[in-house]
């Protein structure tokens, strides 16, 4: 096919004289008074090097650009161009219609007789006159000129004497003074138009080059201009009104549908002169327009994640005078202030209310002036373990040579890591004795010399603490584990506190030689057995407690308002009269003296937070014996002195009477397979009352999709249960049973507990009721059956907390077996009142009267709970309370 610019060669009339020749058109030779375009004689015929060029000898030449512009010479912008070109002689029609004498006084004549061509400052744009024409397009060139490798043309008129002449094209000469939008296709920075010296109008076509570009400060993109192009003469030419009508038009037909350019959003967006401040929730942020610089979890993240580089050695100066400067921080040097600790933005984020206060409770005795132990009593799940990280985290960052020691039960070490990985700030070590088998005392001491020598943390149960602590060999290697764990460090904690509330074992013993005074206990179940071991705790957090001087009025004030004969110990008479006093006033006055006692080292939380969860039903469910079991109860009465083996045999009588003998003998075979399968093949389960119920009970859950948890202080009723469900149900272990027992691992307690939330299979668990404490999440389950009444109530309350504790997503129901008229039903009346005190003490307040922590009796057909209100369960209930 033919080109463009051959059919428009072909259209285009032929000069007189002109014949082409063998190797190519010639050139035409013409005198200079027939034409008027200068001769051109310095110009001579050659290979053409150069197709891109203008011929303007040619007086088709511009015919030939027009032409050029529909195959694309100027990229993506070339129906763009035509557009505008076309609106531009649209717009000016009218204009040049009603005034002609625009066209002489704007448009001028593209004529230069013998000047010198003006260079650019870039020196890629060469002039063009007539006495020096380049034939761009042709097979020419000019004579002893230099090739351009890129022609920018100008047509300009600067000479006063060539005003009469016209251009031959005229609307090529005007360009509207308009800034032009970038075009990303072909980077041209923009159209820059101005008013020469004599009012002519200058086009600059600038193409981007990345070599000439710099940015501004509002991130606009502009070409390299020289100094005297930006200080251009802006004279008026008369003509200011036509040329701002004729912008407005052309801005008006843009298209408002485009999409704005990247550096068009950027200048947008920079047009505030930011003044950025930092605030703990956000970040950097600019105070004027709200622009986040920096986020606070880039800006935390990069001020905690610091290099390790501050340690403490201990290496030969175990009998040295200044132990306390290495081993410790000396309060009085570092000035430990309590504004001087905050919560992580990140945690703080986290905390609820209750949380907070803990978090500040914490900074007032452990970081004050004169710091010193304090207790947290907080609801089981209510987020301790978290508010006592954040702490040491927070405590660690403003004081790095601090070494805080962690003692806790062994089953929930894992617990603790799994919480540091969620909530750590910053890659603080843990360190532990279990993790590395450290058994030896060689072995141990490698690891808390690490612990020593480096900011980080470190963990120890309860009995390796004691049994480290409480050593009576005296080689160097035990005496500088004891050292080291007596004098290093900085901050205990303990974990499950109410475990050492004993004054007269090792335990207690051990931990009160800690020379810190910063001790920090942490329990759920505060409140145990009785009044005294409370003040045990107390007496390990802040030593001598009762003889500090605002605990003395308090003590006086309450020996005066109580008088029980016979009863002279503080800790007896607040417990008589708490437990046993028909006064009601005198039992206020004594709570509130108890709490303003220890209002400053103690405090509680009984879990308001669990108000938000579907909802807890507690019922006191008192089965009638069967006719098999009444016996064999009245044989248990007369073991009157023997309560340890009353409660245990009379555990597994009250399950089913044909396991008293396996009780009796508490041997290693008592609770095998074969065993129990055998007995069970032979007995009638309607003969036991509570396994009756538990039975009837699972096969409820069963059809309502539920799950069930059964807890027992004793192993045989599990495991009778559990081979009990194996044979009539044809379930197995580890499908829909699961069972956690003391001699369980922390890595099958974590499976357990995993499989039985999770598994859509899963039925039935059985849980030792000590085993199950802290650290025991098993909120897939929503009905509870406790088969036997644990001496201690804090106990119950910790195992229905693995079920009842956030996460949980059903209404849980507990059902606390006892059974009647047997020494069982005692146990239960004393837990009570037991449970009765803690709450007085913790959680009475003036709107509560004195009957508010009563057990309250229902009927079994108005209960509320469907299960019970069911013949099968209904049947054996002899009394029914709820809490």
């Amino acid at each position: 096919m033919e080109s463009a610019d051959d059919v428009s060669a072909s259209k285009r009339p032929l000069p007189t004289g002109f014949s082409p020749g063998p190797d190519g058109p010639k050139r035409l030779r013409l005198s200079s008074d027939s034409l008027p375009y200068p001769a051109c004689d310095q110009i001579e015929p050659k290979t053409p090097k150069n197709p891109n060029v203008v011929d303007y000898s040619n007086p088709f030449a511009i015919t030939d650009i027009l032409d050029r512009l529909e195959n694309g010479k100027f990229g993506s912008v070339t129906k763009d161009i035509e557009a505008l070109i076309a609106l531009k002689m649209q717009i000016m029609g009218p204009y040049f219609a009603k005034y002609p004498i625009l066209v002489n006084q704007l448009l001028k004549v593209v004529t230069h007789h013998d000047e010198e061509t003006p260079k650019l400052e870039n020196q890629q744009v060469t002039g063009l006159t007539h006495q020096s024409v380049i034939d761009l397009e042709g097979e020419y060139t000019e004579k002893d000129v230099p090739a351009v490798p890129n022609t920018v043309v100008i047509i300009d008129s600067d000479e006063e004497d060539d005003r009469d002449k016209k251009s031959v094209i005229p609307f090529h000469e005007v360009v509207l003074p308009r800034k032009v939008a970038p075009s990303p296709a072909l980077k041209v920075i923009g159209y820059h138009t101005y008013l020469g010296e004599s009012n002519d109008l200058k086009i600059e076509i600038n193409m981007a080059d990345k070599g000439n570009n710099t940015r501004s400060n509002k991130g606009v993109y502009v070409g390299a201009q020289g100094e005297e192009e930006d200080k251009a003469d802006t004279e008026d030419d008369g003509l200011q009104d036509i040329w701002k009508e004729m912008s407005m038009a052309i801005e008006c037909s843009k298209d408002v549908s485009e999409d704005p350019e990247p550096e068009e959003e950027e200048e947008e967006d920079d047009n505030c002169d930011h003044s950025f401040v930092l605030k703990d929730d956000l970040g950097y942020v600019c105070r004027v327009c709200g622009v986040i610089d920096r986020k606070i979890e880039t800006i935390f993240e990069f001020q905690y994640k610091v290099k390790r580089s501050t340690r403490t050695y201990a290496s030969d100066s175990w009998n040295s005078k200044g132990k306390a400067d290495v081993f410790g921080i000396n309060v009085a040097e570092d000035d430990l202030v309590v504004t001087d600790i905050a919560a992580h933005p990140r945690h703080m984020k986290q905390m609820k209310p209750h949380q907070v206060e803990g978090f500040n409770f914490l900074v007032r005795n452990l970081a004050g002036d004169h710091p010193g132990g304090c207790i947290l009593a907080h609801a089981p799940g209510s987020g301790k373990t978290f508010m006592i990280i954040s702490f040491m985290q927070s405590f660690l960052g403003k004081y790095p040579n601090a070494r805080p020691l962690v003692v806790l039960p062994k089953g929930i070490l894992s617990t603790w890591k799994k919480e540091f990985q969620t909530w750590q700030v910053e890659d603080i070590p843990l360190y532990d004795l279990y993790t590395v088998k450290a058994d030896s005392r060689s072995q141990q001491l490698e690891v808390l010399k690490q612990w020593m020598e480096q900011k980080s943390i470190l963990f120890l149960g309860y009995k390796q603490f004691s049994s480290i602590v409480c050593d009576n060999g005296t080689n160097n290697t035990s005496l500088s584990c004891q050292e080291i764990l007596l004098k290093i460090p900085t901050i205990l904690i303990l974990d499950e506190g109410h475990n050492p509330r004993n004054e007269n074992t090792d335990m207690v013993q051990s931990l009160a030689k800690v020379q810190t005074a910063r001790k920090v206990v942490l329990s759920g179940t505060l409140y145990q057995n009785h009044v005294r071991e409370v003040f045990n705790i107390l007496n390990l957090v802040r030593p001598k407690f009762l003889k500090m001087e605002t605990s003395r009025p308090i003590v006086r004030r309450i020996h005066s308002r109580v008088h029980i004969p016979g009863v002279r110990s503080f800790y007896d008479l607040v417990e008589n009269t708490l437990q046993k006093d028909t006064d009601f006033k005198r039992k206020i006055a004594v709570i509130q003296d108890l709490r303003e006692m220890t209002s400053k080292v103690l405090h509680y939380y009984k879990g308001d937070f669990l108000d938000e969860l579907p909802g807890l039903v507690d019922f006191t469910v008192v089965l009638t014996l069967s006719p098999r079991q009444k016996p064999e109860i009245q044989k248990l009465k007369k073991l009157s002195r023997r309560k340890f083996k009353i409660n245990s045999v009379g555990s597994a009588v009250y399950l089913h009477p044909k396991l008293k003998p396996l009780a009796e003998n508490c041997g290693e075979n008592s609770t095998s397979d074969n065993i129990m399968d055998d007995l069970i093949e032979k007995l009638d389960m309607r003969d036991g009352v509570k396994s009756k119920f538990y039975y009837n009970m699972l096969n409820l859950c069963e059809s309502a999709g539920e799950k069930l948890l059964v807890f027992s202080q004793y192993l045989l009723p599990l495991k009778y249960l559990e081979r009990l469900t194996m044979k009539w149900k044809g379930w197995s272990l580890g499908r829909e049973i699961f069972v956690i027992s003391g001699e369980s691992s922390s890595e099958q307690r974590e499976w357990s507990m995993e499989k039985f939330n999770n598994s859509p299979d899963a039925r039935v668990f059985f849980g030792s009721i000590k085993a199950c404490g802290e650290g025991i999440s098993l909120v897939g389950a929503s009905r509870i059956i406790i088969l036997d009444v644990h001496l201690n109530p804090s106990v119950t309350r910790q195992a229905i907390g693995r079920a009842f504790r956030p996460g949980q997503m059903k209404k849980v129901f507990v059902y606390r077996l006892v059974s009647a008229d047997s020494p069982e039903e005692e146990d239960h009346n004393t837990c009570f009142k037991k449970e009765l005190i803690s709450k007085m003490w913790f959680e009475w307040n003036e709107y509560c009267g004195d009957r508010a922590f009563e057990v309250e009796a229902v009927e079994v057909k108005e209960c509320g709970d469907l299960f019970l209100e069911s013949p099968l369960l209904g049947e054996d209930v002899k009394a029914l309370y709820k809490r």
